[in-house]
């Protein structure tokens, strides 16, 4: 899946891209539209908690940190000629410990933080623009794009992400 980024000038555009997005047959769960705080979005489908915060990829980075400086005290740990003995058992449980610490701190911080991504349209929402997230499939991007594109040419297709978060 790839997300699509779309600058929309108002509020009514909004409605009939939105409204063309689900006759092409993009799931409403797939739609997210973000405006600037205290703009009534009416029936749109509002962007989520994770839409607007680092949440899933601060989990991820916490999830690799931690878990790979779990395993390095683990390792050490073995090393150590403490007249203790660990095996490879001691060294996956601490690694998962590492793991699941790095992935509850990070994720609390990313919980507490914007979107790094969504800081590009930030201008463009502060002036009353909408923006559109639309995640669909890698073979469909052009598809969607073109058909945007074609009804709303007042519609800014701010181009794609490479990959959405596993949990959209």
């Amino acid at each position: 899946m790839k997300r699509i980024y779309f600058l929309v000038p108002d509020i009514e555009i909004t409605k009939k891209i939105v409204d063309e997005l689900l006759l092409a047959r993009v799931d409403e769960r797939h739609i997210h539209v973000l405006a600037k705080r205290g703009v009534p979005l009416e029936d749109l489908p509002e962007a989520t908690f994770l839409q607007k915060t680092d949440f899933i990829p601060s989990l991820e980075q916490g999830i690799a940190v931690g878990g790979m400086t779990g395993m390095l005290a683990g390792l050490v740990a073995v090393a150590l000629p403490t007249g203790l003995v660990l095996g490879g058992g001691a060294v996956l449980a601490i690694s998962l410990l590492g793991a699941g610490v790095g992935a509850w701190s990070s994720s609390m911080i990313g919980a507490s933080i914007g979107n790094r991504q969504l800081k590009n349209y930030e201008d463009a929402m502060e002036r009353g623009e909408l923006l559109v997230m639309v995640d669909v499939p890698k073979d469909r991007v052009e598809e969607i794009e073109e058909l945007i594109k074609k009804h709303h040419p007042e519609a800014e297709c701010e181009g794609t992400e490479p990959t959405i978060p596993p949990f959209p």
